[in-house]
């Protein structure tokens, strides 16, 4: 059986890990960013209708500015997104499972949204919403990303455009041979950041972590 490399950073990738192992799935994790707050400052809460939250970071890195915002719900693009909204004190109105911009189509039209991102992002494309950008986290390369040498035969998941490239950049710095790494992504973008040599690339259907998990499952058996 084949080992899964879980590159998404802390938490995300030990719980990713877990859920893999439920699976029967060898698995090591080596997080290629670490995941630090920002400077911000809180906008007035009355300027908008609801809080925007693409990721679980987001909540978990907010800091004591996000207190002034809890009268506002919370519009999560996921199950984790939203359990950390809830662990922070918010209050979650939509819950989606497929993407953002899945999740705007569902949400009333018209409404004025605080998006609380990372440094780093793809911005939602909504032409029913306003939108306001407030970078609140961000991600860090690691100085190392681990042992390189081990992910040769292995499935490595990919969660995110950034990682995607970054795990491209190391292999060809360090000569590690793509040919014998499959790759599961959670998206197309994802996929397409990764570039090309690898033994294979496959997309999750849905942008989750079950569904990047079921196509490992298959590859790593």
């Amino acid at each position: 059986m084949r080992t899964l490399v879980v590159t998404r950073p802390e938490p995300g990738a030990s719980e990713t890990a877990m859920r893999a192992r439920a699976l029967g799935l060898p698995v090591f994790t080596m997080p290629l960013f670490e995941i630090g707050p920002l400077a911000w400052q809180a906008p007035d809460p009355n300027r908008f209708d609801a809080l925007l939250l693409t990721s679980a970071n987001a909540a978990r890195h907010a800091g004591g500015e996000l207190a002034g915002l809890r009268p506002l719900p919370v519009i999560a693009v996921g199950a984790n997104t939203a359990q950390a909204a809830r662990e922070h004190g918010l209050t979650v109105a939509h819950e989606g499972s497929g993407g953002v911009e899945a999740l705007l189509v569902h949400v009333p039209r018209g409404l004025r949204l605080l998006h609380l991102a990372g440094r780093h992002r793809t911005e939602p494309e909504s032409f029913s919403h306003s939108i306001d950008v407030v970078p609140v986290y961000e991600a860090v390369p690691r100085a190392t990303a681990g042992d390189l040498a081990r992910v040769e035969g292995t499935v490595i998941a990919l969660h995110s455009g950034r990682a995607a490239a970054q795990l491209a950049e190391l292999t060809a710095a360090a000569r590690i041979n793509r040919s014998a790494i499959a790759l599961v992504t959670l998206s197309p973008a994802v996929a397409a950041a990764a570039g090309k040599g690898w033994e294979c690339i496959e997309t999750a259907g849905t942008p989750s972590d079950a569904a990047l998990l079921a196509l490992a499952a298959a590859l790593c058996l």
